[in-house]
């Protein structure tokens, strides 16, 4: 195999399903501990949101340290990190579940950019939507059986959740102590893909850049969206009859990979705007949360329904627009701009659940999965466009 599916990228993605492997368990255990202590759903938004805030407002100074330290150091560091976070949740209550979803938000900032930016400019340019699909299909894997075994340790087994998350910390540590990049792959790294650019002084761009403004709106709604789904599941399938959000969550992982995998040559790798294919990929989004809603009177199939199809809008978006920026960007600053679309797409899913927990507790999670699904049809609309600019 080479490409995408060649051994040191391989490497790269077993590194990415132990990292994200603690989140498949901690975006349940969270919540419903944080309900058994009496805690509203605006502080429970507030906690879990906590984790993407701190990823995005870091993101600035993360490619600028990994390019005058060096990838395999910073990434030693930031393990390091990621294991006291995770050690922090088996000796702490809900203050402490802040300070630690924090940690995990430094250290993922500077994680998931080293990996993503490194593996956009090794690999040639019809395998980069591949690379990024994988990238992000091996994050979700743990979510296929996570939810399952959290809600299993919270129902009977809550003496192992120490030992899970330890051994997450130590097993990740170890992997990520052991890896190795040769001196030209790091040089080239550090040359290629994190420039220094004063990150901030392109903050500007978001609004100036055309490409980067459509991206990153459509990314922002549809990671809000995400957010919702992935903090209120576990406290909305408590309403629904025969409903388990183990097995939603179970579901919707379950097909981002699956989609993510048998899909990846179908995402378009050419820069061209594709409009029908974006306005269907929100189009799933909408009808996703719409589903979801409505479960509170269709049922557990109306409930799983909106499962799959959220996940297959997961699966579709973040690498169709991620690599359909990959080539319009200008090349001088290209990873800088990509670093503040990424950002979008943490700041949306944090307030996903800071924003979305106030609407729960003033309305319902029906009303707010209801207003999520709005969300999407407004950018069914705005994913077209056929200028010139974009299309050709």
């Amino acid at each position: 195999m080479n490409g995408a599916l060649s051994w040191p990228f391989i490497r790269l993605y077993v590194l990415v399903l132990l990292y994200f492997s603690a989140n498949s368990l901690l975006n349940v255990l969270i919540p419903l501990k944080g309900e058994s202590l009496g805690a509203t759903n605006t502080t429970i938004g507030l906690i879990m949101g906590a984790y993407m805030f701190t990823t995005m407002f870091f993101r600035p100074w993360s490619g600028h340290i990994i390019q005058k330290h060096g990838p395999i150091k910073v990434l030693r560091i930031i393990l390091i990190i990621n294991g006291m976070a995770l050690i922090l949740y088996t000796i702490t209550g809900l203050g402490g579940y802040l300070v630690a979803r924090m940690l995990q938000g430094v250290s993922t900032a500077f994680f998931s950019m080293a990996l993503q930016l490194g593996i956009i400019d090794a690999l040639p340019e019809e395998d980069r939507s591949q690379g990024i699909s994988l990238y992000s299909l091996f994050s979700y894997i743990p979510g296929i059986i996570g939810p399952l075994l959290a809600l299993g340790i919270w129902q009977g087994g809550r003496e192992y959740f120490a030992l899970v998350m330890i051994s997450i910390a130590v097993i990740t540590g170890l992997v990520g102590y052991s890896a190795q990049i040769d001196k030209a792959e790091t040089e080239t790294i550090r040359e290629n893909s994190f420039q220094g650019v004063n990150r901030f002084s392109s903050f500007g761009q978001l609004v100036k850049n055309p490409y980067l403004l459509k991206c990153s709106v459509l990314m922002l709604s549809g990671s809000i969206v995400f957010g919702a789904i992935t903090t209120f599941i576990p406290l909305y399938a408590e309403q629904l009859t025969s409903s388990n959000a183990g097995i939603f969550l179970m579901l919707m992982a379950g097909t981002v990979v699956i989609s993510r995998f048998t899909l990846r040559k179908k995402i378009p790798s050419d820069g061209k705007w594709h409009s029908s294919f974006m306005m269907g990929n929100m189009l799933l989004l909408a009808i996703a949360a719409l589903c979801v809603s409505f479960a509170l009177n269709g049922g557990a199939i109306l409930f799983y329904v909106g499962a799959c199809l959220m996940g297959i809008a997961q699966a579709l978006l973040y690498p169709t627009l991620t690599t359909y920026l990959s080539f319009v960007l200008p090349h001088d600053n290209r990873n800088v701009l990509l670093g503040l679309f990424i950002a979008m797409a943490d700041l949306g899913v944090s307030l996903g659940s800071v924003i979305m927990g106030p609407i729960a507790d003033t309305y319902s999670y029906s009303s707010m999965y209801m207003i999520c699904a709005g969300l999407g049809v407004i950018m069914i609309f705005f994913a077209y466009d056929r200028r010139k600019i974009f299309v050709s």
